[in-house]
């Protein structure tokens, strides 16, 4: 069955409490809410004899078959980790018109960007750094993600995971993208082609860190828009301790995930020591301005002062800083 008006219609207008019925199968779902749409459909959720799914009911059965071929190769791939494990494929018939559809595990957790707000900057890199291995077990089995954003990716746990909601976009590598969304679009932005390679879901991934340090995004403007994204990763201090990271992933000067993970690995180990610039100069800044208003005499007072008293500073730094980077390898290897 090809795409039609009618199908397409209702596809997107199943209303809470609307019962199907599998044509093959016989299995019986009744539709609870809305989860999320795409260009090929709509998820919603649903009650079944196994318990709450996720129900993508499609406008087109190629469509439908594309994504389910997806589904299955990412369970061969890494044992139902990377996206939801398949349930059923069916089709129903609601109002007369035939509807392709199928259910998948019902992932309940938080959208990125949403489980951030709530938990902390501190798991920032680590989910990156998750992001990035799974997109890397992706690649090599000769998938590009193409559809990257914060909306099709879940953090279910504890521990804390990134699970992948939407395939539709999901491309095999050397073919033009199938879907995406323009923020997160290298094509957009004028920093590269619509092909399905690896540096494509890369771009994606840093315009996806560039979006939890903007939540509420913001619109390409001027004649170079990849100035304006420097830009915004140099006026936000959440980003900077991965600048150099999404600088790369822009530039599409990385050739594989597993080569940008490394970076943000090495990036994460060093945040809690990151200093911005802009902030050691208005420190210097300060401190100057202050030494130009004491008094000579008050200075080596003070300076007296200082060398009497015993200096505790050095170790306790050395302390929390063991501390934290204990804590960091903690959270890392609950990700892994």
């Amino acid at each position: 069955m090809m795409k039609n008006s009618s199908s397409e219609n209702l596809a997107y207008k199943l209303t809470a409490g609307t019962r199907l019925l599998g044509k093959w199968h016989q299995e019986r779902y009744k539709i609870v809410r809305s989860l999320g749409s795409g260009a090929t459909g709509k998820v919603y959720l649903a009650e079944s004899v196994h318990g709450l799914v996720a129900l993508k009911v499609g406008i087109d059965n190629m469509a439908i078959t594309s994504e389910v071929n997806v589904l299955k190769h990412f369970e061969k791939v890494q044992g139902q980790t990377l996206g939801p494990s398949l349930l059923d494929v069916d089709d129903a018939v609601v109002g007369g018109v035939t509807l392709p559809f199928y259910a998948m595990e019902y992932l309940d957790g938080q959208e990125l960007i949403t489980y951030l707000s709530n938990k902390g900057a501190e798991w920032f890199g680590l989910l990156i750094i998750q992001l990035l291995g799974d997109l890397d077990k992706l690649h090599q089995a000769g998938w590009a993600f193409g559809d990257l954003k914060p909306d099709n990716l879940l953090v279910v746990g504890p521990p804390a995971r990134i699970r992948w909601l939407d395939v539709g976009g999901t491309t095999l590598l050397g073919r033009s993208i199938k879907e995406y969304t323009e923020f997160y679009d290298r094509g957009y932005w004028g920093c590269g082609t619509r092909v399905a390679e690896p540096s494509y879901d890369l771009f994606s991934v840093a315009m996806i860190m560039i979006n939890c340090a903007y939540p509420k995004r913001f619109d390409k403007k001027g004649d170079k828009p990849i100035v304006l994204l420097k830009e915004k990763v140099d006026q936000s201090s959440y980003l900077g301790p991965y600048q150099h990271v999404i600088y790369k992933a822009l530039q599409g000067k990385y050739a594989h995930a597993a080569d940008m993970r490394k970076d943000m690995v090495e990036a994460v180990s060093n945040a809690s020591s990151y200093k911005a610039p802009k902030q050691k100069t208005a420190v210097r800044s300060k401190a100057k301005s202050r030494s130009r208003q004491k008094p000579v005499k008050k200075q080596v007072k003070m300076q007296k002062q200082k060398k009497k008293k015993p200096s505790y500073f050095v170790e306790i730094f050395l302390v929390c800083s063991f501390i934290l980077l204990a804590y960091i390898l903690y959270l890392f290897g609950q990700m892994m």
